[in-house]
């Protein structure tokens, strides 16, 4: 037992604020069949020789394979890959039945998509409190630059972005300049999200204590006050261990209920801060549309509904 004791939801909230890419670990147990996790706690550890690592819980169903492996394979998730990300979060006995796989090095299955994968045989077990630490020796690898990596942080999945910062000129460019970004629609949606949430997530927060993934769990339910889980993963970009993590923060400030163990409900409480929050979020929508005509804000949100339908 550590001498110090932390809140184990709290602690894990605090973790949550370091983003980590999203990898799918792969082997083959006893009896030769493919077994694979989620898994956030991939990281580099040597270059000579090249030594990977990540950890798995000691209560999880495939410890005794990923223990016992002589080989395994990290996948490393594309930004399309979260449907992926949530099958082998999953508790599901064939995780394989939707994926597409190869046998790789020992015949452990590597991914037909990925980001970047690293074909792997065991170096060494070590123990870790609650988890067993696996490092892995890399004989193989492979990336794909075209590939965007999934990203995980506060509990949410979220894709790699260059900082706006990074992007903004030095100097202005001259009237005879062509200022690519400036004019890229890409950039322009993401400037204008990046301004706008960077704006209105804080004000939530002071006003009405809601994180950004509360904020998203609770405007969600102002129109369907009772929702299951499963229906919520999609909506909110989040696997189901995280999102019943935040589910757990938001019954203890009250804000919802679980109706049974696959059900939330918004309490009188909830329904009071959605609306409070819906109130905020459209004064600020308000005031950033009054810098444009009528014409112009409806003409913009027609304009994006399309485009959002045309894309999907």
């Amino acid at each position: 037992m550590s001498q110090t004791e932390f809140d184990p939801k709290d602690f894990r909230r605090a973790l949550s604020q370091f983003p980590t890419g999203v990898t799918v670990i792969t082997t083959l147990d006893a009896e030769g069949n493919p077994v694979g996790v989620t898994a956030s706690s991939f990281n580099s550890v040597s270059m000579d020789p090249t030594l990977v690592l990540w950890s798995i819980d000691k209560g999880a169903h495939s410890l005794s394979a990923f223990e016992n492996a002589e080989h395994f394979a990290v996948n490393v998730l594309s930004r399309d890959q979260v449907a992926t990300s949530n099958n082998f979060a999953s508790r599901g006995e064939d995780k394989f039945a939707n994926a597409e796989y190869t046998a790789g090095l020992g015949d452990a299955p590597v991914l037909n998509d990925y980001a970047a994968q690293f074909e792997c045989k065991t170096w060494a077990v070590y123990e870790g409190g609650d988890h067993l630490i696996l490092v892995g020796e890399v004989l193989d690898y492979r990336y794909n630059d075209d590939a965007e990596p999934l990203v995980f942080a506060r509990g949410s999945y979220a894709v790699s972005a260059q900082h706006p910062e990074m992007v903004k000129s030095s100097a202005p460019c001259t009237a005879n300049e062509d200022d690519f970004v400036g004019d890229y629609l890409l950039y322009l949606l993401r400037e204008s999200y990046q301004l706008f949430s960077a704006d209105l997530y804080p004000k939530l927060m002071h006003e009405c204590g809601v994180t950004p993934e509360e904020w998203r769990i609770l405007a969600r339910m102002i129109s369907c006050p009772a929702i299951k889980i499963s229906d919520l993963v999609g909506m909110v970009m989040q696997p189901e261990a995280a999102l019943r993590e935040t589910a757990d923060f938001m019954t203890d400030k009250g804000l919802v209920e679980y109706q049974d163990k696959n059900t939330l409900s918004v309490t009188d409480k909830g329904a009071q801060v959605a609306a409070q929050m819906k109130k905020l979020a459209q004064s600020e929508e308000t005031a950033l549309l009054n810098q444009l005509t009528s014409e112009q804000s409806a003409q913009l949100k027609d304009s994006l509904k399309t485009l959002i339908e045309k894309l999907g």
